[in-house]
């Protein structure tokens, strides 16, 4: 009889499975397709970029776990290309990748496999890990510039540069929201645009030290709002208001009968 007894978590021996089966599919692709085989690492950077987005966006919509499970298995197919692509060079294989995960998860979590008794800080333990003096070697400079701000951020916050509290970051947001009042005054483009930014990074700030993501926040913010407007200009067109005529007294009042029936 097989032995089904579960492996140990230290246990870094490779079980066969549902990456494996990916993993034969692009060799299986590669050997048949043209397309497939003129691919190469770069080549298929924009489909990695794109597919991730999808599920993003999926899993924050509320997509249904079909639509899911595709998405899944998109971005699955693109790491086993980029697997698949280094095997092909000698770089490094399926094994590598996960045994460099296990032992970079085991390094962070000795709350799990050691003898600590708390989740240590790791951004801090990245900071010791790296050791250039820059803070910011190796983050990825194509971020969108909310998921960049949040990262530097986190990478100070790693060498001890923080506040202490949301509410203190809270706190330099008010700050900011009086400097672009200001600047709004005076109708300067350039000072308003840089104050602007430094109220973005300040909101940032407030989300991350919250243990939220600001990318994730905005783009619920911006599905709501599509999802409130789209009502909206419904409503209006039933009531006989045409969108671009309409005051935006007539339109307010909808969005606020919007918003009601929303929450």
């Amino acid at each position: 009889m097989p032995d089904n007894t579960q492996l140990p978590p230290d246990d870094t021996s490779p079980s066969p499975g549902a990456l494996d089966r990916a993993l034969d599919l692009v060799r299986f692709l590669r050997a048949g397709c043209p397309w497939d085989a003129a691919q190469t690492p770069v080549s298929l950077t924009p489909y990695l970029l794109e597919e991730s987005l999808e599920l993003a966006e999926d899993i924050i919509e509320g997509a249904p776990d079909e639509k899911l499970r595709s998405e899944i298995g998109d971005l699955l197919l693109n790491v086993a290309f980029q697997i698949v692509l280094a095997e092909e060079r000698g770089a490094f294989n399926a094994e590598d990748v996960l045994t460099t995960l296990e032992t970079k998860m085991r390094r962070r979590h000795p709350h799990l496999y050691g003898d600590a008794e708390e989740r240590p800080d790791w951004e801090a333990e990245k900071a010791h890990e790296r050791s250039d003096d820059d803070v910011f070697t190796g983050l990825a400079s194509r971020l969108d510039p909310l998921s960049r701000a949040q990262r530097l951020q986190d990478r100070a916050a790693g060498v001890g540069f923080d506040w202490e509290h949301a509410k203190d970051a809270f706190q330099k947001v008010h700050e900011e929201v009086e400097e672009v009042a200001a600047h709004l005054e005076s109708g300067e483009r350039e000072p308003l645009e840089r104050e602007i930014g430094d109220l973005l990074f300040a909101c940032v700030n407030v989300a991350r030290l919250s243990d939220l993501h600001a990318g994730t926040a905005l783009r619920l913010a911006n599905a709501k709002f599509q999802r409130r407007f789209t009502r909206m200009a419904e409503v209006a067109r039933d009531r006989g208001l045409v969108l671009g005529e309409a005051t935006l007294q007539e339109l307010d009042a909808i969005w606020d009968q919007v918003k009601k029936s929303d929450r």
